[in-house]
């Protein structure tokens, strides 16, 4: 079980890693372990009708598996700088750009053909949002689709299925540097060395990559958590921004504490989901190409995000504690009326479905106030009311929040301009470095690691 490389996770950072090291040098012997399963294989037991709820899968098919969290997302591409990562501070601002532009490339190459590329350049809607103190992000937006977004994966499995080694359902339990100064991993039941180790277990590899960091004494700098609820309203609301945007990035700094509140994965047309990180429930949103599978409504996330110092330095720590309080409160995931909200009563059955919107997901109705920090649901509902002033109709009574959304960040990892930690030949790439946070920027950071080992 001896490899030239070795990369841990089949995430978009392990798979454009994979890609790219064979189309550079076809020889090159390369084996890639996935906690979970293959494409096919992953499924999720929640129907709607036998399974209506999580039922905490030992590997969650929503998480982990070929493709990573991002398989089941709605394969949005964003080509910036201005938010999904500091990727740029390691490589520099135009060669970020031209990797994910090249990622881009081969997801059209790859199925992704017809769809269309969204930006924010020369729009009105930056200067509508600057009237309103609100500020819209400079971005390029691909947008697959989760249809699309999985054929792409499907084709990119089938080129590397006989070029690379992969083991699925196999997590690894331990990473070291042997006396001969290759990288072996361990698995349950055998072991595999390496010249070079690539490490890409994105953001729900947090803890492992915090166990890995501790045990071979790697630098890390705290990171933060984003909390906070997703939206769900009619699609007609946004329907001006999202016809020429698809997705807009709006930040808004708060009166009172002057906290940054962002919009982040806006679906219009989507759907709202579970998702769970670790064995707690949080909530997401999805959205498909294909006009037969959209809803009536859009959804997006509203977040906060908050760092920690001394005395207390773990983020995950903090945002793990209130999405379980969530989960202690409504089994899971709740849903909670903006009227109701504002009017400091929990949302019931009743009100929900006499609303205006209809919930795309099976949530418990309750009462938000309960769960999330008066400072940043404070914040939330200023930014509801600051959207409202660009898209009327936000700030409605039957507007739908579902809490709670968590975004958990890895510590950032200590690693040099070549994405290379203190160990020469051992690199962390993707969200599980705490440097990317997306998918065009993952991707990105597994293609230039990959030249870096060809080139050595």
């Amino acid at each position: 079980m001896d490899y030239d490389v070795i990369i841990i996770g089949a995430g978009p950072g392990g798979i454009y890693s994979a890609y790219e090291l064979v189309k550079l040098n076809p020889d090159i012997k390369v084996a890639v372990f996935e906690a979970g399963n293959e494409l096919s294989k992953r499924k999720c037991p929640i129907d709607g009708d036998k399974v209506k709820s999580c039922i905490n899968c030992k590997i969650c098919s929503i998480m982990s598996g070929f493709g990573g969290a991002g398989a089941f997302s709605d394969g949005k591409y964003n080509i910036t700088n201005d938010f999904g990562g500091t990727l740029y501070e390691y490589i520099g601002r135009e060669k970020a750009i031209e990797l994910m532009k090249y990622v881009d490339d081969i997801n059209m190459a790859n199925g992704g053909e017809g769809t269309k590329l969204y930006t924010t350049a020369g729009t009105e809607f930056k200067k509508k949002c600057i009237e309103n103190k609100l500020t819209l992000l400079d971005a390029s937006v691909r947008h697959l689709g989760t249809d699309k977004n999985y054929i792409v994966l499907e084709n990119l499995y089938d080129q590397l299925k006989d070029k690379v080694e992969f083991f699925f359902t196999t997590p690894i339990t331990g990473v070291k540097k042997t006396d001969k100064g290759k990288y072996e991993v361990e698995y349950d039941g055998g072991k595999a060395s390496s010249d070079y180790c690539i490490i890409s277990v994105g953001r729900s590899g947090s803890k492992w990559m915090q166990k890995i960091c501790e045990e071979m004494d790697i630098p890390t700098e705290s990171s933060r958590v984003d909390l906070g609820v997703r939206v769900e309203l009619p699609a007609v609301v946004f329907e001006d921004l999202t016809k020429e945007l698809y997705e807009g990035k709006i930040v808004y700094r708060t009166k009172k504490f002057e906290d940054r509140v962002r919009t982040f994965c806006m679906n219009p047309h989507g759907a709202v989901v579970n998702e769970n990180t670790n064995g707690i429930i949080t909530v997401n949103g999805h959205s498909y190409e294909d006009p037969k599978l959209q809803t009536e409504n859009t959804n997006f996330a509203l977040l906060v995000g908050k760092h920690f110092s001394e005395p207390f330095k773990n983020s995950n720590e903090y945002g793990e504690s209130i999405s379980r309080l969530s989960n202690m409160l409504g089994g899971g995931v709740i849903v909670q009326r903006f009227g109701d909200l504002e009017k400091g009563r929990r949302s019931n059955e009743k009100r929900i479905m006499e609303g205006s919107v209809r919930p795309t997901l099976k949530a418990t109705p309750g009462d938000l106030s309960l769960v999330l920090p008066k400072r940043i649901l404070d914040g939330i509902i200023e930014m509801i009311y600051a959207l409202d002033k660009i898209a009327p109709g936000t700030a409605n009574d039957d507007t739908l929040l579902y809490g709670v959304e968590v975004k958990f960040y890895n510590m950032e990892v200590k690693v040099n301009e070549n994405l290379e930690t203190s160990y020469p030949g051992l690199y962390v790439i993707g969200d599980g470095s705490g440097v990317t946070h997306s998918l065009s920027h993952a991707s990105a950071s597994g293609v230039y690691v990959a030249r870096q080992i060809v080139n050595k």
